[in-house]
């Protein structure tokens, strides 16, 4: 999980003239984006070893059509 302090935002945000009501509204959406749509080193070194092991597998299948090409080729 990602730390974001909505009520420091809250705060700025009335002070540089916004309703309070708005300035809520507006921390609750950003709180949302960032919990949601933003990935954590967790979730980057996930799909760092998944790509890891995807393109070990490419690369296996690659030699054994490789050597089948030449076992059974012309």
């Amino acid at each position: 999980a990602i730390a974001f302090d909505t009520h420091t935002l809250i705060k700025r945000l009335i002070a540089a003239g916004m309703p309070e009501p708005q300035a809520e509204v507006l921390a609750e959406e950003q709180t949302r984006l960032i919990e949601t749509q933003l990935a954590t080193k967790t979730d980057l070194e996930a799909m760092k070893n998944d790509l890891t092991i995807r393109m070990g597998a490419m690369m296996v299948a690659l030699g054994g059509f490789l050597a089948a090409i030449k076992f059974f080729g012309h």
